[in-house]
């Protein structure tokens, strides 16, 4: 796969965009001793949807469209977050994808966002990605700033902000992190906006040539925040899980195409059926307890473009989605 577009460049109207109306968005922006520019979306500052919806399309490198819309899909829950890509491997696994693991003492955070594709790293004197998934995508952004959305409840410590900003080559007044937490009307968006991106994980997860994926979009309804911090993550999976729904455009064989919809659905996991922040705590809190199959779309449409033909697979989940809502 040849990517040549930038997914810095293509994002850099869309940050100075939030620090231009920060009071309008209800956002903060703060410069740090070291240049190093943070945009708090809902620590100290309410932030709000519309904030959400601009850093979902930063996530996304730029190469998406994200709209919030009313639609009648599910019962109780009409408000939803909608991501159309005509480049979905490159905006969802090249730049939206939580890959990033970042820590510092007490402090750990997922990095997204299209600063992901410029990190590297030395190691026996070789020059690599900090995410092997670059290798495979063979890609790499060369852009004088980069930007990096990190989900979390607080501002990252000056230690991350250098260890992020070496990484990507540039002095830390080149560095824009935006820091969304889970229970702010920012980060449900931001979060749930991930729809598209799950489906692609999974895909490429199942083996599914990534260069056969050709288009894609997706929706899911927005959850209602909420003040702790597993139930807010909870609530947000479960929007993608119950009722999170998927069209993938794809080159290929009739037969690959169905076998995709067959598998990508949420409900094909074992851990299916119940609210996500139960199935956390069953896990005493491990993710890596989790079925990984179980972070996609509730339900897909695969079209194979070169014959016409779409395959369907799985449904929505009323009663689990407003179980976990809350209704």
């Amino acid at each position: 796969m040849q990517y040549t577009a930038s997914v810095n460049k293509l994002t850099g109207p869309l940050v100075q965009g939030l620090i231009e109306n920060a009071d309008k968005l209800r956002l903060q922006v703060v410069k740090l001793q070291n240049g190093c520019t943070i945009i708090d979306a809902g620590i100290n500052v309410p932030g709000g949807l519309e904030a959400g919806r601009i850093i979902t399309e930063i996530c996304l490198g730029g190469m998406s469209t994200v709209a919030l819309s009313h639609t009648p899909y599910t019962e109780n829950w009409p408000l939803t977050v909608n991501v159309h890509t005509s480049n979905p491997v490159l905006a969802c696994l090249g730049s939206q994808y939580a890959g990033w693991s970042l820590a510092h003492e007490k402090y750990f955070a997922l990095g997204s966002g299209p600063a992901r594709a410029m990190a590297t790293k030395v190691k026996d004197g070789k020059t690599l990605p900090v995410e092997e998934l670059y290798a495979e995508l063979e890609y790499n952004d060369q852009a004088d700033m980069a930007t990096l959305v990190i989900e979390n409840d607080a501002i990252p410590p000056v230690e991350i902000v250098e260890k992020i900003a070496q990484a990507c080559g540039l002095a830390c007044d080149k560095l824009t992190i935006i820091v969304t937490p889970t229970s702010s009307l920012a980060g449900s968006v931001q979060v749930v906006g991930r729809v598209l991106e799950v489906a692609m994980h999974k895909a490429h997860e199942l083996h599914f040539p990534l260069e056969n994926i050709v288009d894609g979009m997706g929706s899911a309804p927005l959850c209602p925040p909420h003040p702790d911090f597993v139930q807010a993550m909870g609530r947000t999976n479960d929007a993608i899980l119950f009722a999170g729904q998927v069209h993938i455009f794809v080159k290929g064989s009739d037969e690959e195409a169905e076998k995709l919809a067959t598998a990508l659905p949420s409900s094909t996991s074992k851990d299916y059926g119940k609210p996500f922040a139960q199935v956390f705590k069953d896990a005493k809190y491990d993710f890596f307890k989790i079925d990984g199959m179980l972070f996609s779309p509730a339900s897909v449409i695969v079209t194979a473009v070169e014959s016409g033909n779409s395959f369907r697979a799985g449904k929505l989940d009323n009663d689990l989605l407003n179980q976990s809502f809350g209704t």
